[in-house]
């Protein structure tokens, strides 16, 4: 397929890596060339506009960082709409607002233009190893025509629901998983406390039924000290920006993500967000430092 990429961050470069080493004629467009300049080497076309791209593709995948930057990807001045042909697919892998991808849904279908939000879980490993879960929302018949394309990216590829139903599904991922994170930088802060080997702890854990794939590589990097960043946690407090204003506008409680979201605002004010959501450990640890005299 003729296929177009916009985002070559440490999740994106990967993935469209895997879509050019599959066969797939793939142009991309990054707003830093140096991002471009190794898909370039491997055979990917390089544009000057995100409407370009468009122009030339199938389909455009996107993976980008905010409910804006994808708004304007796509309506901004030679912005995607301004290229595609109608029958065209706009595959949107960000994470974004739910009703930032149900407004760009509407706005497309008015152009006969497709729209899927196919939010991922599994990171930056899962990128690179192509095993990423797809949680998409959008048109059935949508879904189909690009589903092999996400066969090329990940190992699970699920149809929530409707346009927004993808970054619901992220939303819920996101919750969990970085409450369980906070979950293990307590019970890690709680056994420094008493003087016990971390490492041995996080291995009789991982032996029981608080195991996780969280304690596995989390625990993993609080033991080490580890806090260069897989993620970055600002990505993760903007997703939890995102949930919270959604449980906000609705009115559903969430006490334990309330908490952990001001964990993170207390780890991004100590200067922290460029590092791994692992330093969420850092904070406890901040928290509990007797006041310098």
């Amino acid at each position: 397929m003729r296929v177009g990429f916009v985002g070559l961050g440490a999740m994106g470069a990967p993935m469209a890596a895997h879509l050019l080493a599959a066969g797939h004629e793939l142009a991309v467009w990054a707003r830093r060339a140096h991002s471009a300049a190794p898909l370039a080497t491997a055979g990917a076309v390089v544009c000057a506009t995100p409407a370009e791209l468009a122009a030339r593709s199938e389909v455009v995948i996107s993976i980008i960082t905010t409910s804006a930057d994808v708004d304007a990807l796509v309506r901004g001045a030679q912005g995607l709409a301004a290229g595609f042909a109608p029958g065209a697919i706009h595959v949107d892998m960000s994470t974004i607002a739910p009703d930032t991808a149900r407004s760009l849904s509407a706005y497309y279908a008015g152009r006969g233009v497709g729209w899927l939000d196919a939010p991922v879980s599994g990171g930056e490993l899962g990128a690179r190893e192509a095993t990423l879960a797809v949680m998409a929302g959008g048109e059935a018949e949508v879904l189909a025509r690009v589903r092999p394309l996400l066969e090329v990216l990940g190992k699970r590829i699920v149809h929530v629901g409707p346009a927004g139903a993808g970054q619901v599904a992220k939303a819920c991922n996101q919750m969990i998983m970085v409450s369980a994170i906070q979950a293990c930088a307590e019970a890690m802060h709680l056994a420094r406390a008493h003087g016990v080997d971390l490492a041995a702890v996080r291995q009789a854990l991982m032996g029981g039924s608080g195991a996780s794939r969280v304690l596995e590589v989390m625990g993993e990097r609080m033991v080490a000290r580890d806090f260069a960043p897989g993620i970055e946690a600002r990505l993760h407090h903007k997703d939890f920006g995102i949930l919270m204003q959604e449980a906000c506008s609705l009115g559903v409680p969430l006490p334990i993500a309330a908490q952990v979201w001001q964990q993170l605002n207390a780890l991004m004010a100590a200067g922290w967000g460029g590092d791994d959501t692992a330093s969420l450990l850092r904070v406890l640890e901040a928290a509990s430092a007797p006041p310098a005299h």
